[in-house]
C-alpha cells in the first residue's frame, strides 16, 4: 500500500499546474485519507476529459497507482502519451501581489505548524500568476519531505483552507524526484519560510 500511495503522490505531483487547482485539491485529500478507489474511478476520466497528456513515467504511474483499485483499463490506455513535458506557461514570483499586506498569517501557520517536524526539510512559498492577464494569483506550499507525504498533503491542504484557501496549493515534494518544469520554475521564484528537522537525505539534523 505504501507504494501504491507514494505512486499516486508523485502522479499528482507532477500533475500540478495541468490539471486545475480544484480537481488536483479533491484528489489530493482523498488520498489523503486513502480513497483510492474514488481515484481509480474519477482521475483517468479527469485526464481524459481535459485532455491531459502524459509522459511514460506518468503512465507507468497511473496503472501501478489506480489499477489494482478497480480503474478502467481502457480508460487508461487511452490517456494521451507525450515524449516530455513542455516549459509551464505560469509565472512564479517571491513577492505577494497584496502590496498593502501588513503580515502574511499563512506563513506564520505554515511556520508554527512545520518548524522542526522530524518529516520535513524546507518549507518555502511563492505567488503563482495565471495564464490569462485578469487571472488571480495564487499561493504556492513547496515542502521537501521524507515520509509521510500524501498524510502531510492533506494536512497542509486543510491549513490553507482554514485560513481561506478554497483551492490550496500545496506541493510536498517526495525525494529523489526529477522535478517537472512547474515545480522546478516555482522552487526558483520561492523563498524560504522555515525548515523541518529533516536534512537533505531525509534524516534528523543533529542536535
Amino acid at each position: 500500500m505504501e507504494e501504491t500511495e507514494a505512486a499516486c503522490h508523485e502522479l499528482l505531483f507532477r500533475l500540478a499546474g495541468r490539471l486545475s487547482d480544484v480537481q488536483l485539491w479533491r484528489f489530493r485529500d482523498w488520498l489523503s485519507v486513502g480513497s483510492f478507489v474514488m481515484l481509480a474511478r474519477v482521475l483517468p476520466r479527469a485526464l481524459l476529459h481535459d485532455r491531459v497528456a502524459l509522459t511514460e513515467r506518468e503512465h507507468a504511474l497511473l496503472e501501478h497507482a489506480l489499477l489494482p483499485h478497480g480503474a478502467d483499463q481502457g480508460l487508461v490506455s487511452s490517456v494521451v502519451g507525450v515524449d516530455e513535458l513542455p516549459d509551464t506557461d505560469y509565472t512564479f514570483s517571491s513577492e505577494s501581489p497584496d502590496r498593502v499586506s501588513m503580515g502574511d498569517s499563512a506563513s506564520v501557520v505554515l511556520g508554527a505548524a512545520l518548524r522542526g517536524r522530524p518529516e520535513v526539510g524546507e518549507v518555502r512559498v511563492c505567488w503563482r500568476f495565471g495564464r490569462t492577464r485578469d487571472a488571480s494569483a495564487r499561493r504556492v506550499v513547496l515542502v521537501n519531505a521524507y515520509s509521510g507525504i500524501a498524510r502531510l498533503t492533506g494536512e497542509l491542504q486543510g491549513m490553507l483552507r482554514a485560513l481561506g484557501e478554497h483551492e490550496p496549493c500545496a506541493e510536498v515534494i517526495p525525494p529523489g524526484i526529477e522535478l517537472p518544469p512547474y515545480h522546478r520554475a516555482a522552487l526558483a521564484a520561492s523563498e524560504l519560510v522555515c525548515v523541518g528537522a529533516a536534512n537533505t537525505e531525509g534524516h534528523p539534523v543533529p542536535g
